[in-house]
Order: C-alpha cells, then sequence, then structure tokens
C-alpha cells in the first residue's frame, strides 16, 4: 500500500533535490499488529468475561451496567485500538487515529523519524515503530505495516525531505 514515486534507497525512500513532488490525495496506512498484542488483548477480554459472571449472579439494574461497563472497557476498546489504529497523510499534515484519540501533526514541523522498539505508550500496536519527532520537543511513535511505503510518503510530502533520517 501507498507506492510512491521517490526512488527507494534501503528503508527509506527520498525524493532527489529538484524533484517536484506534489501529493494532495490522502494516503492511509495501517498499524502493524504483533501477534504478542492480539495474544495479550484476547486474555484481558478472556479473564474480563469470567469476573463478569459473578456479578450477573446478584441480578439487578446495577449488576447490568457494571458488566456493561467491565465488557466495554475490555472488549470494546481493544476491539476499537485494533480496527481504528492508523496514520493518513492529507495535504500538509499526517492525521494518527488510533480508537478515540487523534493527533495532528504538521509535516513542515517533522524534524526526523528513526526506528525504535521502544515500549512506551503510544497509537502503535507493534514494537517495530518509527519515533517522529517535531514540533518543538514533541514526539509520537507508530508502527506502519508499510515501513516502506509510509517513509516514502512522509518524505515526498514534506518541503525538505532531507529532514527525515533515513531509515536502516
Amino acid at each position: 500500500m501507498g507506492a510512491t514515486s521517490a526512488p527507494s534507497r534501503g528503508i527509506a525512500a527520498k525524493v532527489r533535490p529538484g524533484m517536484s513532488v506534489t501529493r494532495t490525495r490522502p494516503m492511509r496506512f495501517r498499524s502493524k499488529v504483533d501477534s504478542w498484542f492480539v495474544v495479550v488483548l484476547a486474555a484481558a477480554g478472556l479473564l474480563g468475561v469470567l469476573a463478569c459472571i459473578p456479578v450477573l449472579g446478584r441480578g439487578g439494574p446495577v449488576a447490568f451496567l457494571v458488566v456493561a461497563f467491565i465488557l466495554f472497557s475490555v472488549l470494546g476498546v481493544p476491539l476499537w485500538l485494533l480496527a481504528r489504529t492508523y496514520y493518513e497523510f492529507q495535504a500538509g499534515e499526517l492525521i494518527i487515529r488510533s480508537g478515540p484519540f487523534t493527533w495532528r501533526i504538521p509535516l513542515s514541523q517533522v524534524r526526523s523519524v528513526e526506528p525504535t522498539h521502544s515500549p512506551l505508550s503510544s497509537p502503535a500496536l507493534s514494537l517495530d515503530r518509527l519515533r517522529i519527532e517535531y514540533g518543538p520537543g514533541s514526539s509520537v511513535m507508530v508502527s506502519p505495516a508499510d515501513k516502506e511505503g509510509f517513509l516514502g510518503e512522509i518524505n515526498a510530502r514534506r518541503s525538505n525531505p532531507s529532514l527525515v533520517q533515513p531509515v536502516t
């Protein structure tokens, strides 16, 4: 997904100086999902459902509300994250969506993109990540399934692609 017209060198694709590439069409990249992540979510969901059984045995409207909250927390939110974690290039910005959360990063503020395996919280469903540094001291980690296409797209849409570090 996300073929670019930029030449490919390793994982990072760069636009040659003087090359005119205009990207106006939105381009979306899904997050890579590690299998361990799915296993952890499934285990948490199973434990949540098992925890609801004794509460339902007590009956009543309060028990129903408690069960609904627990099931939404352990099943709904993780499924929402799995279904809606993606990275989209629109006009001059990168829009990152992860469940109910959204980040908007102007591409003109991107200072560097480097590989990382940091386990810190981020809108990435894999530990095979890219750390994007932007603005005054801000950063976010993403895990596009098509890392090469993502890097090619970020380079093609930036006015000065040489600021984005090649990823090897």
